[in-house]
């Protein structure tokens, strides 16, 4: 099985582009961070550079771990999916089930590999780089230097190379059936989220408006409501779809589609929620907590500022990997239904009218995944504003909410559009013909 995994690379290498763009990038993260491990340990370093280049690492690292295996798992997924007749003529010709999924993982493993081995050299640019953004902001000594040893090259291999296998066997499995028992294992999980979540989010008021770790609490509680509301995406996507009061050829055949394939397109509308939630409830948190130490006329302590970078950094690697999920979930799913477009033009439909289809389409998984997002977000924004400020919504959060969901539109929108536009340069008999 591994020498046809590797064939299978070989002769179309086209389709894994996306699991090593995914691979690539987590693992140069990973190790950028992890590089601060490293140069932590060095002998000399004072305590004060040591905890915050350690708490950096840890932080950083480990939502990079996650963000790794929900990147590589979205490729793989999509990939796993397009596969399906393959794989079905593998069973026919032999082919044990076992027999596939170690193909699938053989397949993914050799690519995160490359991946890791690629990230190298960019991994130890970023972490130089990150190390002197610290000291510019006197977090770290000058005389620090800057170490890329053991932790950050094991780690950065070890993480991506289990990230690949688990995410790969899971799109497999999840490919070859058991959907009932899938369904409950989610919505237990989606249930612990969001009571998790709620239970965080309120335990914000136990804090004074002067706690360091005041700020620890509404975040939490706001991701694990996202990651609530984005593992109940297909009943989301499906109860809203009820309610849509689109007219209309275009808008009545993408609520059709969208109804058909909501479980095929809940890995992007979890994106959705998972980057808005986020990334509003993160720099809006962060702005406030800046402004309110900014009019008291304090001076930001180290632990302060190191959290200040976290945040930014953290929202700045979500923002990365969600539009790397979603453009290689949207341009695969979207090239996917070349034969769909051809036929809907052979009925009479032209170029514009299926754009058009492809646009609602967009535009509908924007403003649910937004929706549920912004109110994920809004659960831990209102509290800690509360008891920060004494105020209910801060006046920062409008504009931060407007640019989450400007890049948030403006990726699944474009990425669609450009992507349905490229595939309809196929003439619609051909379409149908090489799709049948």
């Amino acid at each position: 099985m591994f020498m046809l995994a590797m064939r299978s690379i070989r002769r179309r290498p086209g389709r894994f582009l996306a699991t090593l763009l995914s691979a690539f990038l987590g693992a140069a993260i990973i190790m950028t961070f992890n590089a601060m491990h490293d140069t932590a340990g060095q002998p000399g370093v004072d305590a004060v550079s040591s905890d915050t280049l350690s708490t950096a690492a840890g932080v950083v690292g480990g939502y990079g771990t996650l963000l790794v295996f929900f990147a590589v798992a979205s490729t793989l997924t999509v990939n796993v999916r397009q596969r399906a007749s393959e794989m079905e003529l593998l069973r026919c010709s032999g082919a044990t089930p076992g027999q596939i999924k170690r193909m699938v993982v053989g397949e993914a493993v050799a690519v995160a590999l490359a991946g890791a081995a690629l990230a190298i050299g960019p991994a130890m640019l970023g972490g130089r780089a990150l190390l002197e953004v610290f000291q510019d902001s006197g977090q770290v000594a000058r005389s620090v230097e800057f170490e890329f040893g053991p932790v950050a090259f094991l780690t950065g291999f070890d993480i991506t190379l289990l990230a690949a296998a688990g995410a790969a066997f899971l799109a497999v499995r999840r490919a070859t059936g058991r959907r009932r028992q899938r369904g409950r294992a989610r919505t237990v999980l989606a249930h612990a989220a969001l009571v998790a979540g709620a239970a965080a989010v309120t335990s914000t008021f136990v804090f004074s408006a002067t706690d360091a770790a005041l700020m620890a609490p509404p975040a939490y509680g706001a991701i694990l409501l996202s990651v609530g509301c984005a593992l109940k995406a297909p009943r989301l996507l499906a109860a809203v779809l009820d309610r849509l009061p689109f007219g209309g050829a275009s808008g009545w055949l993408a609520v059709r589609n969208l109804r058909e394939r909501a479980g095929q397109l809940a890995g992007i509308l979890m994106s959705l929620i998972l980057f808005t939630a986020v990334a509003t409830a993160t720099l809006t948190m962060q702005a406030v907590e800046s402004d309110a130490v900014a009019a008291s006329g304090a001076v930001k302590s180290v632990d302060a500022k190191n959290l200040e970078t976290l945040n930014f950094t953290v929202v700045g690697i979500i923002v990365v990997f969600v539009c790397i999920m979603l453009v290689n979930s949207l341009y695969a799913a979207t090239s996917y239904r070349e034969r769909e477009f051809g036929q809907q033009r052979l009925a009479g439909a032209t170029p514009g009218q299926v754009l058009g289809v492809v646009g609602v389409e967009g535009l509908v998984l924007t403003v649910v995944g937004v929706f549920f997002g912004t109110a994920a977000a809004l659960a831990g924004i209102v509290p800690f504003t509360v008891v920060r400020t004494d105020a209910v919504l801060p006046e920062q959060a409008l504009g931060v909410w407007l640019a989450v969901v400007a890049v948030a539109a403006a990726v699944t929108m474009g990425t669609g559009l450009a992507t349905a536009r490229r595939v309809l340069r196929t003439p619609a008999v051909r379409a149908v013909a090489s799709a049948a």
